[in-house]
Parts: structure tokens; sequence; C-alpha cells
């Protein structure tokens, strides 16, 4: 396949007109405009896509988010999870990492044990379609599992990368839309259970460290395995300076279920802000934060350490109604979702590629600074970055075409048209 005659988004944040050669499920070639024009269309014996100038951006990729579609990561069902793939490749978000919530230890190694279970279906189907686009033999297609491969071989889905567990180790000061009855103190045990579960699909623990005399002896005895974020926490300062300093890394959705950041009280933020190898998610819907403090964050942080994310429920893409959300009841109206007991926000009802929209057209972030917090920043958290997270040789041929709007024109998902 040859996408011609689009803006391709490189590494350096910048666009470049030119083409983009794709071979198998990987791109083989990036051509720049002047040497695209002195080609001869009969030397590309393959399919060609005019893009007509649009913008060719890496698939997105969101490593905070619950649900959509009526469904929920927390279902605990593959076939939840193949509804959240489905919907979120048909929308330019090619690569996942949903983040579970608070419920009990047993609750949540039976989702991680099905997700896991989910993630070795999606790589056989993966070598299947790869092998039927090569004309390869097939060697190493578990052949116990051809039959369901055979079926799903042209369904093509956004691949699952990890889990962002959200939860259980909080703070209920701060749980916002988390289970109280289900909180407990971090634990380097059921820690370590919860990375079995997942057969290491675990990419990210939160925790609230004021709430463990323990936590920094969690978080040195855990950080070469996982990930550690500071999540629905109200730890000071001082609090979260020592739990950066022995290794935590993340923080979850900044300013949402943190203390406030002020001029004597600096909390989590400030910690965050003078902490520089800790990466920032951030929810653009235009509802959890106003756009000055999202551009006040992006220049405090510096936006390599932005990661945009949805923070989205299993409403997103439904109709206005009642949901739930970690077994709490949610009421939907337009884009606000909040518990109906109490009233808290409760995730949101924003794709990502909305929310990449809305940071550009509402909040005036650069559009190229945007794309890359959304694709190339999750897929360095993530430790896939060799692989995903940009247009570049070699990579995962998922490209999306958005027109000069940012309207949605194409999805190329594994190199196939999935979505136009």
């Amino acid at each position: 396949m040859i996408i011609k005659n689009v803006q391709i988004y490189t590494e350096n944040q910048t666009f470049m007109p030119g083409d983009i050669v794709i071979e198998g499920d990987r791109i083989k070639q990036i051509i720049p405009e002047a040497e695209s024009a002195s080609r001869q269309d009969g030397e590309m014996d393959d399919t060609i896509i005019d893009g007509h100038g649009a913008y060719a951006i890496p698939g997105l990729i969101d490593l905070h988010f619950h649900g959509c579609m009526g469904a929920d990561v927390c279902d605990g069902t593959e076939e939840a999870l193949q509804t959240i793939a489905r919907y979120e490749a048909s929308v330019g978000v090619t690569a996942i990492a949903p983040a579970t919530m608070t419920l009990p230890v047993e609750k949540l190694e039976q989702i991680l044990r099905n997700a896991a279970a989910y993630k070795r279906k999606q790589e056989v189907q993966k070598r299947q379609r790869v092998c039927v686009k090569t004309g390869e033999n097939g060697e190493g297609v578990e052949v116990t599992e051809t039959a369901e491969v055979t079926e799903a071989a042209e369904i093509t889905e956004a691949d699952l990368l990890g889990i962002n567990m959200e939860g259980p180790f909080i703070s209920p000061v701060k749980k916002g839309a988390q289970d109280e009855k289900n909180i407990i103190p971090c634990d380097v045990e059921i820690a370590k259970r919860f990375l079995t579960a997942s057969e290491g699909l675990v990419k990210f623990i939160g925790i609230a460290p004021e709430e463990s005399e323990q936590s920094e002896e969690f978080i040195e005895k855990m950080k070469d395995s996982v990930d550690i974020s500071l999540a629905h926490t109200n730890a000071d300062y001082d609090t979260a300076m020592a739990a950066f300093q022995a290794g935590a890394n993340h923080a979850v959705h900044l300013y949402n279920a943190m203390p406030p950041f002020t001029h004597r009280a600096p909390g989590v933020m400030g910690a965050v802000a003078d902490s520089k190898h800790v990466m920032v998610e951030i929810i653009c819907d235009n509802v959890h934060i106003h756009p000055s403090v999202v551009r006040a964050t992006f220049a405090m942080m510096g936006a390599d350490r932005m990661i945009l994310i949805s923070d989205s429920m299993r409403a997103t893409g439904m109709p206005d109604g009642t949901y739930t959300l970690g077994g709490l009841d949610v009421q939907v109206h337009g884009n606000h979702a909040t518990l109906v007991d109490g009233g808290a926000l409760a995730g949101s009802v924003t794709n990502l590629m909305d929310c990449m929209r809305t940071v550009v057209k509402v909040m005036g972030i650069p559009f190229e600074t945007a794309v890359a917090c959304a694709t190339a920043n999750p897929a360095k958290c993530l430790g896939v970055y060799d692989t995903y997270g940009s247009i570049s040789e070699g990579k995962k041929a998922d490209i999306v075409l958005l027109q000069e709007n940012l309207d949605l024109s194409l999805v190329i998902k594994d190199g196939s048209v999935i979505c136009k």
C-alpha cells in the first residue's frame, strides 16, 4: 500500500509533504515530496491511496480510560474488551491501556487474567493476519485457535498494550468515583499477585503514599517491575516528593483527585513539577480542567512530560442515561458524567481523538504538540516506542489521516484500511 499526497507527521514533531509506503503491517519507506514527484506510478504495483493533502499522524494511544460503547474493562469479559478495542480503533485510537477501578482484590485478579487471555488472542490474530498479507506459511500460529483466528482475521482492533491500575491503593479522602469499601493500603504481595494474574500486562500501579508508612518501601521493591504512579491521593508536597525520590514516576490525571495547587501548599502538583522524571496524565475533555490551566500546565511541565488521556467510561459513544463505573451509578448528560450519589465527576464521555481536537481547537495547544502527547509520549511511557508512536520506517503501520479541520478521514491499522 502507498499513501500518497499527505502531510506526514515526523519524529521531530513537524509535518513533511510526501508519501508513505506500507508492506504487510509495517511502514517500509517514507518518501519526501521531492523524491515522490520523480517516481512513476508504474513503479508502485500496490494499492494507492490519495490523501489529498491530509495530515498523516500515528494512531493515538490512550493509556488511561475505562470503557466505551456500554463496555468496561472491569466487566472482565472478552466481549467487553473486544467492544472497547473495536470502537477505539474506529476513532483513530489504535493502541490502548485501559484502567481498572478500586474493586476487591480477587475481582481485580480475574479482570487481569481476562485481559492477559485477550492479549494472547490478539497476538495470535495479528500473526495470522500478517501471514495472510505476506503469503507466509503461518509458522508460530497456534493451530488450536485457527478457527477463531480465521473468523477474526479481517477484524482490526486497537492493540491492548497494557493495564493501568488506578486502584485499590488509593486515599478515601480523594476517592472520587472509586468505591471506598474496596480501598486498601499498598501491599507488595498483592501487587505481585496483580502482575502475575496479568502476565506482565499491568504497566502502572497507582498509590496514595500518605495512606501507608510502607509506601516508600513499596515503591523501592516494585519500581523495577512496574511503573508506580500517584493516584487519588491527598499527599502534601513533602510526602509526594519522597515518593518520587523513592522511584515513583507517573502522575494520574493531574489536578483531579488530588489536593489543589496553591502558593503555600503546592501539594502533589508542586512535587510533580519539581520531579523532572515524572510523566503526567491530563484529561482534556474541557470538563475536568479549565483551558487556562491546561496551557499553564504545559508551560510548567514541558510538553515532553505531558500525556493526553480520555479517562472515558462506558457511556462514551452512547446516549445520555444512567451507567455504572466501578460498581457505582453514574448519570451522563451531554459531555458530563457524575456520580448519582454525591455528584463527583466520574470519568469522561469523550474519546481521546476528541480530547486531542479539544486541546488544539479550544485550549490553544499547537497541533504538533498535541499529537506527540497522544502518540509518542504514551508510547515511551509504555516502553513500546520502538514499535508504536511515530510514523517511522520499520514501525507498525497504524496511521490516521485527518482533514484540515481535524475531522477523521481514514484509519489504517496494521497496514489495512479499517475506517473511512
